[in-house]
């Protein structure tokens, strides 16, 4: 595998997943759950999201087309199911969710690994775009598994930083994690009305 061509392709990934980012919300969405459990959710999320990841690196395009879904209806759908994850996290519905579940764990339904943690933070329309930009523009054979190979790099590292949220949340404590989750709240709701203007700007419906 040729290390100058994969370094660029892991920077390009890693800026738009962006892991470090994804660490607070991580740490907000799981606020309350045993130590085991979190460590589930980190691991069915990355894994979740490397699989998707992959198959739009080997596919492309053709998944979603064959699907009959624009990137432009995805990234609008994306967006609109996120803003309602962002308002559970602005009224601290889902904290107090799992107080209630406190002894027996997350409730599968109100579960993060799939929705929002594997799609649309980790493998979102963003991910998803440059994973089949960079495989399309990738030289033969060895330059799809050089994509796919720093790919997997990102999610690992994004599993690191999700495994590392229970130190973030120690530091914070109780106030400063209900802080973090209003204020990442807020973060999250602009960017899901961010993809959702991206949508309708690739429809044309916005200058």
């Amino acid at each position: 595998m040729d290390l100058q061509a994969f370094i660029p392709v892991f920077v390009t990934l890693f800026v738009v997943i962006d892991p470090i980012g994804l660490m607070p919300l991580f740490a907000a969405m799981t606020k309350g759950a045993p130590r085991a459990q979190r460590r589930t959710i980190a691991l069915r999320a990355t894994a979740i999201a490397a699989l998707l990841l992959l198959l739009f690196g080997l596919l492309g395009e053709a998944v979603l087309g064959f699907l009959g879904i624009s990137m432009a209806a995805f990234r609008i759908a994306g967006g609109l199911l996120l803003f309602l994850t962002a308002i559970d996290m602005l009224f601290e519905r889902r904290t107090q969710r799992r107080k209630d579940q406190s002894e027996t764990g997350i409730d599968p339904a109100d579960d993060p690994s799939i929705f929002p943690l594997a799609t649309p933070l980790i493998a979102g329309p963003g991910s998803i775009a440059a994973v089949i930009l960079l495989s399309g523009q990738s030289d033969g054979m060895m330059g799809l598994i050089t994509v796919l190979v720093a790919m997997l790099g990102v999610v690992l590292v994004v599993l690191a930083f999700f495994l590392a949220a229970g130190i973030l949340e120690r530091l914070l404590r109780e106030t400063g994690i209900n802080v973090l989750t209003r204020l990442l709240g807020m973060l999250l709701a602009a960017l899901a009305v961010q993809f959702v203007l991206d949508g309708l700007k690739d429809f044309g419906l916005l200058g």
